[in-house]
């Protein structure tokens, strides 16, 4: 499986919702042949809707399945409980994450739940998550549930 292509696809997204001025996270949904389901980005900021993640809007895109235990979900970045939940509860095989530097998600979890997690440590990844963090830190917070608007 070359998940470095795959990985690929999900970029694409993150970058799209970067130049859209969102959160640039990407994921994709593939079966257990490599065929593209479905794509998608963070879309919070766009659609004004705080339940658009990367994974999400991918899974939605991806279309109703009789199961997911042979999917593989490849996303930019690790995943949020949200997100993690998602995995969890509709059993995903395979989540390729792009990178965790930026932010660690919740990889443990969903490797105890077994979970395969391939990490990538892709610089991509890292450098445009790195540029958003830096250039939207309010966003940032906002989007990972540590906003002080108090």
């Amino acid at each position: 499986m070359n998940y470095a292509n795959m990985l690929a696809v999900a970029l694409a997204e993150a970058q799209t919702g970067f130049d859209e001025g969102g959160v640039p996270v990407g994921a994709a949904l593939f079966d257990a042949d490599g065929n593209l389901l479905g794509r998608g980005r963070n879309r919070r900021v766009q659609d004004n809707d705080p339940s658009v993640h990367g994974e999400t809007d991918a899974f939605r895109k991806a279309g109703r399945q009789t199961h997911y235990r042979d999917k593989i979900l490849v996303t930019t970045l690790a995943p949020c409980w949200y997100c993690s939940g998602l995995i969890r509860q509709f059993n995903i095989g395979t989540v390729v994450v792009g990178e965790s530097v930026n932010f660690e998600g919740h990889l443990d979890w969903l490797k105890e739940a077994g979970v395969k997690v391939v990490e990538m440590n892709d610089p991509d990844c890292i450098a445009l998550m790195s540029r958003f963090i830096e250039q939207s830190p309010q966003l940032w917070f906002e989007d990972i549930g540590e906003c002080d608007c108090a």
